[in-house]
């Protein structure tokens, strides 16, 4: 017996956002015997880009129940059913939320028609609900909307039994077993209610108690179980049935997490862990001086030893701030890589540029602005303690910056020791420096609120 499920909700956090419409089907692995569709009032704003998707506006919720209005009704219709849905972990995530909010621990078995499709009809770019549908033949009439994806989705289930019925010449394997993939025999499910909902790495180890896979998270335990209920992709479910053991590190601070998963990875070398995750695809700025000794500023990917001043995750965003900087500081175009020409730039022939990019204007006079641009990226102090916080509420975590080089980290007790200098020496594990620290002290710095810089 199922619930064929599906929700559209005010983003994609399920910690953060909430849903505004849910649709379930309820299923006896033939037909669909029942429903419930209601759409729910998220006691919040929608985004007007949410709005454009799935056509829900604030006035259409106004008067809709409220999510504990119509719980008991979602517990009594999922009850002893399978939970179905596309990207069954999205919409499982956060009727687990909401529930959890309510003080109630929802549970249900739950599966999800991605990896089903996957394993029975293989070969396909793309397996979203709209891709797919179309590809089989199926038609989704009110797309984004819960009581047309959901109903889709029941179709679509129901083509994969006849599918997985065809294949063995037998019921179908789906109605007896709701894991395409069966976790791993070795490992102790049970552990995964012992692990703490804190930031830190864990580690994920094979049979023969290798480790595999080293990674960082602001919520360890939620991290580990979206690994072990992870089908969005074959190395992803590679992955997820190697795993016969795992355990983690709290660190408290996010910034340390990094740190010590860039180490970690660097020493062990996991099979599964890149070099140095996504670093070649991140974008940055660099600052450099021409023949001419004019600063200049340019946009190009992360590679090789170079270090950037900033880092960005595309190229339109590292761009966009350079152009923001051009009109701040009377930049020139062409200095900044936003204007190639062998001449003068744009700017210049209406009146805006000064000319240093025609030798018009002195390098002097130029550097000026161009140097005040620069620190609004490097961070100017040399010798100073990043303080974050620490692995409990009496504990602050330390990392220690000499010379604008990283050589350290540490925790320290703020009620026996307090902020003094002493203390926050004596707390440093000496680490070595290197490219990606740099980076990951760069990016840090730049997009995270810590709790306080303390110069030496």
């Amino acid at each position: 017996m199922y619930a064929i499920v599906d929700i559209e909700t005010t983003g994609g956090s399920a910690k953060n956002e909430r849903i505004t419409e849910i649709a379930i089907y309820q299923h006896d692995g033939s037909k669909i015997t029942d429903e419930f569709i209601s759409l729910v009032n998220p006691e919040r704003n929608i985004p007007y880009y949410i709005t454009s998707l799935t056509g829900i506006t604030n006035e259409m919720v106004n008067e809709a129940p409220r999510f504990f209005e119509i719980a008991k009704k979602i517990i009594e219709f999922t009850g002893g059913r399978i939970i179905v849905a596309h990207n069954a972990k999205f919409d499982y995530s956060f009727l687990r939320q909401e529930f959890s909010s309510l003080g109630y621990n929802f549970r249900r078995q739950v599966l999800d028609t991605v990896s089903l499709s996957r394993k029975l009809i293989p070969g396909y770019e793309s397996y979203n609900l709209g891709s797919i549908c179309r590809h089989i033949g199926i038609e989704i009439n009110g797309r984004h909307r819960a009581a047309g994806d959901a109903m889709a989705t029941a179709r679509l289930f129901e083509r994969l039994i006849e599918i997985d019925r065809e294949l063995t010449g037998k019921s179908s394997r789906l109605i007896s077993n709701t894991k395409i993939s069966k976790l791993n025999s070795s490992l102790d499910t049970s552990k995964l209610d012992k692990t703490p909902e804190e930031t830190g790495i864990y580690y994920f180890y094979n049979e023969r108690g290798d480790l595999i896979y080293i990674g960082k998270s602001r919520n360890i335990k939620q991290r580990i179980a979206t690994h072990l209920s992870n089908n969005t992709s074959e190395r992803s479910m590679a992955i997820r049935d190697k795993i016969a053991d795992f355990s983690w590190e709290i660190t408290g601070s996010e910034l340390i997490a990094l740190i010590k998963e860039s180490y970690e990875i660097k020493y062990n070398k996991p099979v599964y862990n890149k070099a140095q995750r996504n670093t070649e695809q991140r974008w940055g700025i660099f600052c450099f001086r021409d023949d001419k000794e004019y600063m200049n500023f340019s946009a190009g990917r992360i590679a090789g030893n170079d270090i950037p001043v900033a880092i960005f995750a595309s190229k339109e965003r590292a761009r966009s701030r350079l152009a923001e900087l051009v009109v701040k500081y009377g930049l020139c175009q062409k200095l900044t890589g936003l204007y190639n020409t062998s001449g003068p730039c744009f700017h210049y022939h209406v009146g805006v540029c000064r000319g240093a990019c025609c030798g018009k204007e002195p390098a002097a006079s130029y550097n000026e602005r161009a140097k005040k641009a620069s620190e609004e990226f490097v961070f100017s102090r040399k010798n100073y303690f990043i303080i974050d916080r620490g692995r409990s509420s009496d504990e602050r975590s330390a990392v220690k910056i000499v010379n604008g080089r990283f050589t350290g980290y540490g925790y320290f007790n703020i009620n026996e020791m307090g902020f003094g200098l002493t203390a926050l020496h004596d707390c440093i594990m000496d680490c070595q420096d290197n490219r990606d620290i740099q980076l990951i002290l760069k990016q840090y710095l730049r997009g995270y609120k810590v709790d306080r810089i303390i110069e030496f």
